[in-house]
């Protein structure tokens, strides 16, 4: 043998090294497979058969064959999910398609009035539903090519996310690879995309935040915070230090739900060796959804993970391309949450925080109350008629809840403790500039309104930079307030101005960190015109109406000129937002503000969506399964011919659009009266 291997060292014997070469693969390839099936059935099942003890003797083994042949590593080997360098940031990555949240209901009563609303929109009696349990973490996208995974990305702001691909590969219940008659024997292809929860189980929870505690570093608020903090670490030994957990429950090609029905998309994934969650159930009935919200609330506090609530789908994927989406949500899915969490604490101050229309928000500040896994310190009162309907004084003892386990509100006062003595009065001037505030007639809230208010300024740059916005990322609270205390900033297009000088000189700024912001601010100048609209922060237009602006004027120009009635065409925009957008227009200051801009190059033109005649004051209702359109792209359509697309038959409707299975809508039609057509008719009368 000690004779073989010297030879082997000195002599490129052409009949022995390949030979040799293909036996030491098949050793690595098979120990690969051994390590593979192991960390399924740890990380994925929960069925451990080895000891950790066995299980690192043969990742070692591994790792010393692999240091021997190096031209023999992959980069799905188990030894790869974790090495190389820190990196100097996330690269942004274009989702293949939107990553939206979903609609939340609070009460039994909400969830079955969504369920009508699916049975109306639908037009169909019988529906069957997939109930899943709400995982508190954060989506991930996982991209495979050949099997293979290729990138993490994280949701960011739904159409743009971070790859985190370094980090999701040391996450042991990810799949770094999945054998081909796996895939086939599952029926996914092998190039696809993987959507699920990433998230950090109670147990590492803790034991992380104890370590921190001993170190005397700050702590980790809850679960959700922790992975959000983990996943976007530079250096992913730490990321595999936190030991997170993955769940997923979608599966895509080319951005399209691949199975006809959500059940058998589970079940395919659970097959190809993916982590699936078995608290799930399908349903025939919002009835026995119901059942299965009641029983996992009551074993909510023995489950190793956070969920916040309960997710119920609609399970046929062609009645979920029927319902289709809002601006933000689809209207096929939406989440119970679970009655919020609450403690009992002490009302020791109110103050009056300053947002970014100026409106003027009392703030409670509460003795500190630990309420679900966070210490909360502060709490909204929302107004001044709030605050009589509570009839709550400063030193109370009042309930805090945390509405939805998110935003700490204060829901009454508690009787059993001695009552306050101080009540609470109506602001007169604003807590930031002194300026004397004002309540227009029929609103509850107070109002600044002076427009070089600073804290105005805070909000509105916060809102321009935040990630549904212009997304520029790492502008945060601390380096706004720095830009704007130094008067680098002065409103939202002095940021294009900003230098990487002029950021090195604030505190926290080194090299690299003032480098990213640049970078940031540079690659916000592409986003479309919509996201521009909605930064400016005109009353009363949301993230939907600034897409509707943007499809119908085309440009920011246009819609500076637009006037009331022009407005009024717009989709989904009324009377009082019109107003709103054209006295937003007529004020200098705001007119100058887009201009800066507009020299700064950002994008201020986009392609008008140009509207027809053709079906001009028509109303059309659409129902039952389409073969050659989705519900969106038939809407689309119609609207694109001037048409309009309603939920429900009336007898102000003029044609119903007929599919396969279609529903009572197609009942109402006939006893109306209305035309009933096909989609080959619907494309003819759009022309």
């Amino acid at each position: 043998m000690k004779g073989y291997v010297a030879r082997s060292r000195t002599t490129y014997n052409p009949r022995v090294m390949p030979a040799v070469a293909r036996d030491v693969e098949k050793k690595i390839e098979s120990l690969r497979y051994k390590i593979r099936h192991h960390e399924y059935l740890y990380y994925v099942l929960d069925q451990p058969e080895i000891s950790d003890l066995e299980f690192d003797k043969l990742m070692q083994q591994l790792k010393e064959m692999e240091s021997q042949h190096p031209e023999l590593v992959t980069p799905d080997s188990p030894t790869q999910r974790v090495g190389g360098k820190p990196r100097e940031g996330f690269v942004k990555v274009p989702h293949s398609s939107s990553m939206l949240s979903l609609d939340n209901t609070y009460s039994e009563e909400e969830l079955r009035a969504w369920e009508r609303r699916v049975h109306e929109l639908s037009g169909r009696a019988d529906i069957d539903y997939v109930c899943e349990l709400k995982l508190d973490g954060m989506s991930l996208a996982l991209i495979y090519e050949d099997g293979k995974l290729a990138r993490g990305i994280t949701r960011g702001d739904g159409s743009v996310g971070e790859d985190v691909t370094l980090n999701v590969r040391t996450v042991r219940s990810v799949p770094l690879s999945i054998p081909a008659e796996k895939l086939k024997k599952a029926g996914i292809p092998p190039d696809f995309e993987v959507r699920g929860e990433l998230l950090m189980p109670i147990a590492g929870f803790k034991k992380m935040n104890q370590e921190r505690e001993n170190k005397g570093l700050s702590l980790f608020a809850n679960p959700r915070n922790a992975t959000a903090g983990t996943v976007r670490q530079l250096e992913s030994r730490i990321t595999a230090e936190r030991r997170l957990d993955y769940f997923s429950y979608m599966l895509l090609k080319n951005g399209r739900t691949f199975f006809d029905r959500h059940w058998k998309t589970l079940d395919a994934l659970q097959a190809a060796g993916f982590k699936v969650n078995q608290a799930r159930r399908l349903v025939r009935s919002i009835d026995e959804a119901w059942e299965f919200i009641e029983q996992w609330e009551a074993k909510r506090e023995s489950l190793p993970y956070e969920i916040d609530g309960i997710v119920i789908k609609v399970d046929r994927t062609a009645l979920q391309d029927e319902l289709g989406f809002t601006g933000k949500a689809p209207r096929w899915a939406i989440a119970y949450k679970y009655a919020a969490r609450g403690g009992i604490t002490k009302l020791e101050n109110v103050r009056w925080q300053v947002g970014r229309t100026g409106k003027l928000t009392p703030v409670a500040e509460l003795a500190p109350v630990a309420i679900g896994g966070t210490t909360v310190r502060n709490a909204t009162l929302h107004n001044m008629d709030e605050i009589e309907r509570i009839g709550v004084r400063i030193g109370d003892w009042v309930r805090v809840e945390r509405g939805g386990d998110v935003i700490p509100k204060v829901v009454e006062v508690d009787k059993d403790h001695p009552r306050g003595k101080e009540e609470i009065e109506a602001p007169q001037k604003c807590p930031v500039c002194g300026t004397k505030v004002v309540r227009t007639e029929g609103e509850v809230d107070y109002r600044c309104v002076n427009a070089n208010c600073p804290a105005k300024l805070i909000g509105t740059i916060l809102h321009f930079a935040s990630r549904g916005v212009m997304n520029i990322d790492g502008m945060g609270d601390a380096l706004v307030a720095q830009l704007i205390e130094k008067g680098l900033v002065e409103n939202v297009a002095d940021i294009y101005s900003l230098t990487k000088k002029e950021l090195l000189g604030l505190d926290r700024f080194a090299d690299k960190s003032a480098q990213n912001i640049i970078d940031e601010i540079e690659n916000s100048k592409k986003l479309p015109l919509e996201r521009v609209i909605y930064g400016l922060g005109i009353r009363m237009v949301g993230e939907r109406t600034a897409q509707f602006l943007a499809e119908h004027f085309g440009s920011m120009e246009a819609l500076e000129k637009a006037r009331v009635e022009e407005l009024e065409e717009v989709n989904e925009v009324g009377p009082r937002i019109a107003e709103s957008i054209v006295e937003f227009f007529s004020i200098p200051a705001n007119r100058k503000l887009v201009e800066r801009l507009r020299e700064a190059g950002l994008t201020l033109t986009g392609k008008k969506k140009e509207r027809g005649t053709k079906l001009a004051g028509k109303t059309f209702v659409l129902t039952g399964t389409l073969v050659h359109f989705t519900r969106d792209e038939a809407k689309r359509l119609i609207e694109d011919a001037g048409g309009k697309v309603t939920g429900s038959v009336s007898k102000k409707t003029d044609y119903v659009v007929a599919g396969a299975d279609a529903g009572s809508n197609l009942d109402k039609a006939r006893e109306f009266g209305i035309p009933v057509i096909d989609e080959k008719q619907m494309q003819h009368l759009a022309g």
